[in-house]
């Protein structure tokens, strides 16, 4: 009797700390992407619009930017852009992107993460898998 209650008090503690795990990288998370979107939020109102996320993507595409070429490799994109999507992007097809290249997909990541259209996005859009995509690219 004694050892089957140890095991069940073995077993309840694993099972709290796990939750207690899960339930802190989640606040964690969310604590990162609400201190991010209010970096980018310039004028404060809660939600990124168009001018705000180019913004912070030029801010971004500079701090990465460490040669000072005026281009981005992979390797200075940091996983940010994968290898199709950095072709795409890249209209002059020379292996990386200008900062030009670089704005134009923060916008088309913009716009994928706008489902309603309304030139703004709220913490709920950001954090779906198009506004987490688009966030790469601006932190």
């Amino acid at each position: 009797m004694r050892h089957s209650s140890s095991l069940a008090f073995v077993f309840l503690t694993a099972i709290i700390s796990l939750s207690l795990t899960a339930s802190s990288n989640a606040w964690a998370r969310s604590a990162s992407a609400s201190k991010a979107m209010r970096a980018i939020d310039t004028d404060n109102d809660g939600s990124i619009d168009l001018k705000e996320a180019q913004a912070a993507g030029e801010a971004t595409f500079d701090k990465l930017e460490k040669d000072k070429d005026g281009s981005l490799t992979t390797k200075e994109m940091q996983g940010r852009v994968s290898r199709k999507d950095l072709q795409a992007a890249d209209g002059d097809h020379d292996g990386t992107l200008d900062k030009k290249e670089y704005g134009a997909l923060v916008e088309q990541r913009f716009k994928a993460a706008d489902p309603d259209g309304d030139g703004t996005l709220d913490a709920k859009e950001l954090k779906k898998p198009a506004g987490r995509s688009l966030m790469q690219l601006l932190k």
